[in-house]
């Protein structure tokens, strides 16, 4: 502990520009002060300062030490901070955005089971396809799909792979026969996702090219998901979609999985919340909580 203190003292005295204000600032005479640094200066056979009468100033070995003291000190705040939130009682409005299908399909109903067993947390969801600016637009936390583009200024934590099937419905199996290859899908009708004059080439990794393009025949695009999935299930063609959208489809036999032996496309999704030395308790919990079930959804 004595280490401890003339680490401060000697923190205080760099910040503070001296040793008086240094002592005036942490109640102490100025013998007191020079004293702690001397014994400190002799504890690690250095000088670090260099000393006139007037002014001192740091010798390049305190210049050294003074750094890693700024951050032995910080690590020891966020260490105290972090005991002290995990005291807390998890309280308070939690604001998430997330993506439409995604969020009301899988992350909301996750989120919303945290009320019952925590009656003083609140819940804002928002339900976007856009990137939102966390800072800007007052968010706790977001879930993003697909690769993150580099923010200094945000926190990431991984809560799930995706992965994409192909599906039909066993009507339209029966009529137009089940696909056996990847070469077959381009004799089937698809039901392509697309926005404005751009859509979704389907993609499938292979041993021998980093990816096989393969584009079903197709009449209809669409930018919904959810209708897409609906439109499989009434028959109208093959679709191309993540797992956790057709999962109930599919054990309730109103879709069918094929190509199950081709290596699907995975993506990755990530919890992202702004930058800080700690973690509001609220937050934790969210995300914990996601990584613990979301992936038993993913399936």
């Amino acid at each position: 502990m004595e280490k401890l203190g003339g680490i401060s003292v000697f923190v205080e005295v760099v910040e503070a520009g001296g040793f008086s204000a240094a002592a005036s600032g942490l109640n102490l005479t100025r013998s007191a002060v020079g004293k702690t640094i001397a014994r400190l200066e002799e504890r690690l056979g250095v000088r670090l300062f260099h000393r006139t009468t007037r002014a001192q100033s740091l010798t390049d070995e305190g210049q050294f030490f003074y750094e890693r003291c700024l951050k032995a000190l910080e690590e020891i705040r966020i260490g105290e901070a972090l005991l002290e939130a995990g005291k807390r009682t998890v309280r308070g409005k939690l604001r998430v955005s997330m993506p439409v299908i995604f969020g009301r399909q899988c992350i909301a109903p996750i989120l919303v089971s945290l009320l019952d067993e925590h009656p003083e947390l609140e819940l804002d969801l928002s339900f976007n396809d856009r990137i939102v600016d966390l800072l800007d637009d007052g968010y706790d936390l977001a879930i993003r799909n697909g690769p993150l583009k580099d923010d200094e200024n945000v926190m990431a934590r991984l809560i799930a792979h995706q992965r994409l099937t192909i599906c039909a419905s066993p009507s339209y199996l029966e009529k137009h026969g089940t696909p056996e290859t990847l070469d077959d899908l381009a004799r089937h009708t698809g039901i392509i996702y697309g926005k404005q004059d751009s859509h979704r080439t389907w993609v499938f990794p292979t041993d021998d090219d980093p990816w096989r393009r393969v584009q079903p025949q197709s009449r209809l695009r669409m930018d919904d998901l959810a209708t897409i999935c609906d439109l499989a299930v009434d028959g109208a063609g093959l679709v191309w979609l993540p797992c956790w959208m057709v999962r109930e489809h599919v054990a309730a036999g109103r879709l069918v999985r094929v190509l199950t032996d081709v290596r699907p496309v995975v993506f990755q999704s990530h919890a992202v919340w702004p930058r800080s030395p700690v973690m509001l308790p609220k937050v934790r919990l969210a995300i914990d909580t996601l990584v613990e079930r979301l992936p038993r959804l993913m399936e």
